[in-house]
């Protein structure tokens, strides 16, 4: 179970913008760890003790008791405590040495005796006065024992205060809570707040988790815990959690996300109990998975596992209270570890200590078994033993839901003793999934085949892939297409025409709004075009297709190189050629848009430039001078209100701060001026070609030597982080004044690139181990 956890946060690290994981130990102890952010240390960093947190506000409270210790209670125990000081210490002394102190007793007389236990009072009496620690009682002991050991963990969904009257994130408004169970039967609540800014060179800023709230779900230990977010596009959205225990029963709390985001002190009656849906029984809850549906926003999906094998499947209508039981399922001989949604509800997996895995689909309520896709593990049997796992112990879905990561032990009885044995203790297992099939009809087919694939599994690669894409485009769902890039690479290697298919065919569908043409050129032509009615979102996505599927072959820098010279491009690959331009056309409308919001902030913060900080969670823009020159340099490809917006700042120069505007540019290393001629780099006028110096991808400016943030997709480095706003563009705004006066100027920005919407990362040495899992 422990195991399970720590792989379901990895597998969500990216929801969460601080990377930060909850590690629930066999010792009951809970700690929080960030990712590494030393050039040499890849170990991850521990940030927060909860155990310990727990420990000091259960002490506030007293643990819960109505009175701390009784008087008469401590003297009870102060005197059992001395009688039982006393009576070990007569239990524990030598044969030899009772014999010698009969002997003395016999030639001395009883007075030696007297004064030994006068001795053994007095040290006992100075003891306990010595000691600042309250004596307590077994009983209360083991009472407050329990109260801290835990044996769960779970995070919840990130939560915004009123996102659909703030489209805009402000300063301490998103949050996300971790509820760590235990032996006692309470979940205690720790908000962890989304930081106020995010700095590359600020990396020790403190991270901190504030208690707030106790809640007394069952009265055994609490083994499974889940979380769900009902109607995340209203003003205030509700916050479900399911809880299962150890005596088999399984509850449905909700709670409202203004509650816990206003308040500052810990409170029990934040959760509301709405339904137990499962009562008390004998078998023990090991797991549970909940989803809630896209197209049911106030449905939730509910999978509880058990320890005898066995799970159940609950649909639950919040609007009306309604709980319907699609049934239960004997699906595994031993304890079932892991239960995961997929596909919006539409397919169930299962695992169990068994070493099985299953899936399960969804349909008109009915849930039924379907056949594993050959690509992922087949049943273990004792004729056929493929590699040498034992059990598994829970599974995850990744973002893009064609992969599923499995946690297994091994067969110790399988392992070489001298090496494996001593090394080997667990392994994760990245399987693929896309070739499920949930929304397959019977009409569709596929033109194309792959030998040792069946053309069936092609058709449902090709829904799942397509489905998987339509998810990113809109703004809530973090950008995590690793599974996606994943897979439509290894489709590549055998039939590029197949994945070719799929890509314009997803164009068509989601840019174009119409599936009937499927020419690749006549696409990838039409999508050129029409890049300013389309989100930021959709741009992003398309870049990373472009770099990571498209162009795989070319390395990042050699793509930038290519953007920038087109006409050294070879002719002979018309295709190829298309779709650098439309990645072009894409960075280009993304950059403008960049440019657009800067000269607009530039224009109405003017009278508060002198107070803003960048590190203070304030965006406001910085080079504007190289924005100009970037203007002057492609005036001819950009629309008529970035160059009414760019002749506004010029008239303010004189007013601009040095930081925003700096006008002339030296090396770090020769101190010789560097003039404008690319947004991407730039070579010093010294001695020779120069040094080549990085630009930021946001402000144009040269970046500095001090660590900066990198994008694993483009390759370009960030010094300066890009508004928030600039990702949420639903288009290129008819007026960007409006655009920028609507929101806060006190935005403070996630680091995300602002040519691949993915999250940006501290530059680190190339000998350390990845930080991409493809």
């Amino acid at each position: 179970m422990i195991i399970f956890n720590v792989v379901y946060c990895l597998c969500n690290l990216e929801n969460w913008h601080r990377c930060l994981l909850a590690v629930c130990t066999t010792e009951g102890r809970v700690k929080l760890y960030r990712q590494p952010f030393s050039d040499f240390c890849a170990e991850w960093i521990e940030v927060i003790d909860v155990s310990t947190r727990l420990f000091d506000y259960l002490e506030t409270i007293s643990f819960g008791e109505l009175e701390a210790c009784p008087s008469k209670d401590c003297d009870a125990t102060e005197q059992e405590t001395q009688n039982r000081c006393t009576d070990e210490d007569s239990d524990f002394v030598p044969r030899k040495e009772r014999k010698r102190r009969r002997k003395d007793v016999s030639l001395n007389g009883p007075k030696q005796i007297v004064s030994a236990s006068t001795s053994k009072a007095n040290a006992f009496k100075n003891t306990t006065e010595n000691c600042k620690i309250p004596l307590i009682s077994v009983d209360r002991y083991v009472a407050r024992n329990v109260m801290l050991s835990s044996l769960v963990v779970a995070w919840s969904p990130v939560l915004q205060l009123s996102p659909k009257a703030c489209s805009i994130p402000q300063n301490g408004s998103s949050i996300s809570l971790l509820a760590v169970g235990g032996k006692s039967g309470e979940i205690s609540f720790w908000r962890v707040s989304v930081p106020e800014c995010y700095s590359v060179e600020l990396i020790g800023d403190p991270t901190n988790a504030l208690i707030v709230g106790l809640l007394q779900a069952h009265a055994s230990w609490v083994t499974a815990i889940g979380w769900a977010l009902l109607n995340a596009d209203c003003s205030n959205p509700r916050i479900l959690l399911a809880t299962g225990s150890s005596d088999g029963s399984v509850k449905i709390w909700l709670a409202y996300n203004d509650q816990l985001l206003k308040s500052n002190e810990a409170n029990h009656a934040y959760f509301s109990l709405l339904k137990e849906v499962v009562t008390k029984d004998i078998v023990p809850v090991s797991v549970i998975s909940l989803t809630v549906p896209a197209q049911s926003p106030n449905k939730m999906l509910l999978a509880v596992g058990k320890g005898s094998g066995s799970f159940q499947v609950w649909n639950c209508d919040i609007s009306d209270s309604r709980f319907d039981k699609f049934g239960s399922y004997n699906a595994h001989d031993h304890v079932i570890t892991g239960l995961a949604w997929a596909f919006d509800g539409h397919s169930l997996f299962s695992c169990s200590q068994d070493n099985y895995i299953r899936n399960w689909i969804l349909s008109e309520n009915i849930l039924s078994e379907a056949p594993i896709p050959s690509n992922t593990p087949r049943l273990r049997s004792s004729t056929e033993l493929p590699d040498a796992y034992g059990s598994c112990y829970g599974l995850a879905v990744s973002p893009g839901n064609l992969v599923i990561a499995m946690v297994r032990n091994y067969d110790e009885d399988l392992l070489d003793p001298m090496y494996q044995r001593r090394t080997q203790k667990a392994a994760v297992e990245y399987y693929w999934i896309g070739a499920q099939e949930v929304r397959i009809s019977s009409n569709e087919s596929s033109n194309f085949t792959i030998p040792g694939v069946p053309v069936k599994e092609l058709v449902s690669w090709e829904v799942n892939v397509l489905w998987s894409l339509k998810q990113y485009e809109y703004q809530d769902k973090p950008l995590v297409v690793w599974d996606i890039v994943a897979a439509l690479l290894a489709f590549k290697r055998f039939a590029a025409e197949y994945v070719e298919n799929i890509l314009v065919k997803w164009l068509s569908l989601s840019y174009v709004g119409s599936p009937v043409d499927l020419l690749v050129e006549k696409v990838l032509t039409h999508v050129s075009k029409i890049l300013s009615k389309v989100s930021s979102r959709q741009l992003h996505l398309l870049n990373v297709i472009c770099r990571r599927v498209v162009l795989s072959e070319m390395k990042p820098n050699q793509i930038n190189n290519k953007l920038q010279n087109l006409e050294e491009l070879d002719c002979s690959e018309e295709k190829l050629i298309m779709w650098i331009k439309l990645l072009l056309c894409s960075e280009r409308e993304l950059r403008e848009r960049l440019v657009c919001l800067s000269f607009s902030a530039c224009t109405s913060l003017m009278p508060h430039s002198t107070t803003a900080s960048p590190w203070s969670g304030n965006w406001f823009p910085v080079g504007l001078a190289q924005m100009e020159r970037w203007v002057a340099l492609n005036h001819d490809y950009l629309q008529g209100q970035l160059r009414v917006l760019s002749s506004e700042v010029r008239k303010h120069e004189k007013r601009l701060r040095a930081s925003e505007y700096v006008a002339t540019e030296h090396c770090y290393y020769c101190s010789t001026s560097v003039p404008f001629e690319s947004p991407e780099v730039a070579f010093c006028q010294g001695v020779g070609q120069g040094h080549k110096l990085a630009r930021c991808a946001v402000s144009m400016e040269l970046c500095p030597t001090t660590p900066i943030w990198f994008c694993m997709c483009c390759h370009r480095r960030v010094y300066r982080l890009a508004p928030e706003t600039l990702f949420a563009l639903p288009g290129y705004p008819l007026d960007f004044k409006s655009s920028t006066e609507s929101s806060d100027s006190n935005v403070s920005s996630k680091p995300l690139c602002p040519f691949c919407g993915i999250l940006l990362q501290r530059l680190q040495p190339e000998f350390l181990l990845s930080a991409s899992p493809v």
